[in-house]
């Protein structure tokens, strides 16, 4: 998929990773890039510095709290009452906060889903639309378990998995499915995250851990998610990590792994 002239809605798009995704995406001569996100100022002023760079009527913020179904249903629907045909949808809103972990299983994996089926819903071809992208953003622990936060890479896993259920339904939809999967990354879900495990996590080891990582820049995953959308194809899985250039990985069957008990 070209970038140019399309549209694109992105779910935590206010600050972080998905305001980046939102600046490169525009960037690329994005037609428009629709924020969703908390009524917390942060949409509002990242509407501002988008449309300070790239002009007026190029950026949108809609509040919203996609772990409300009904909420998340009806301001989507706005959104495509005011671009009339989306083309991209990144869902990008999430935490690393295992101490909530059951509002974390609703952010991070339902409401991707529920996100993800309204996108189908529109874009289908099976249901007279245009076909489209939809970008669900995982991690490199939803590819590899960690100890320090086992419930956030359960629903990283989840996502992975989720995605990779819905690729088979493109030559009826339309639909490409697309994975990102961010290592380590400098942003506060990694510089805060020490207080947010489950209290019989060894936050010292999470610490040496991660002071011994290599904390890429977040504006090498926006990149490559740019990439991803330009070149991925569907049911791709990719790996952004250590300042490096993305890559694809490959989903072997379960019986590859097959040992002898």
């Amino acid at each position: 998929m070209q970038i140019r002239e399309k549209t694109s809605l992105i779910t935590g798009g206010a600050n972080g990773i998905g305001f980046l995704y939102a600046h490169e995406l525009l960037r690329h001569d994005a037609k428009c890039v629709y924020i969703m996100d908390l009524d917390n100022g942060d949409g509002k002023e990242a509407v501002q510095k988008l449309e300070a760079e790239f002009g007026k009527g190029r950026a949108r913020f809609f509040p919203c709290d996609v772990t409300n179904s009904e909420h998340f249903t009806d301001n989507f629907q706005a959104v495509i009452d005011t671009c009339g045909q989306l083309d991209i949808l990144i869902n990008n809103a999430g935490i690393m906060d295992d101490s909530r972990w059951d509002f974390m299983i609703d952010l991070n994996f339902k409401a991707l889903v529920r996100g993800s089926l309204l996108a189908m819903d529109h874009m289908g071809k099976h249901n007279g639309g245009n076909g489209g992208t939809i970008v669900n953003v995982s991690s490199i622990v939803g590819l590899t378990p960690t100890p320090f936060f086992s419930i956030y890479s359960g629903t990283k896993h989840a996502v992975v998995g989720f995605s990779l259920g819905l690729r088979g339904s493109y030559e009826k939809t339309g639909v490409r499915v697309l994975v990102m999967c961010p290592g380590i990354t400098k942003t506060p879900l990694i510089t805060e995250c020490s207080d947010k495990t489950l209290e019989f996590v060894q936050k010292e080891d999470l610490i040496n851990g991660l002071e011994k990582s290599i904390l890429q820049a977040p504006e090498k995953v926006a990149s490559a998610m740019i990439d991803l959308i330009e070149m991925g194809e569907n049911g791709a899985v990719w790996v952004a990590e250590c300042n490096e250039p993305p890559y694809a990985i490959e989903t072997p069957h379960y019986s590859a792994h097959r040992k002898p008990i």
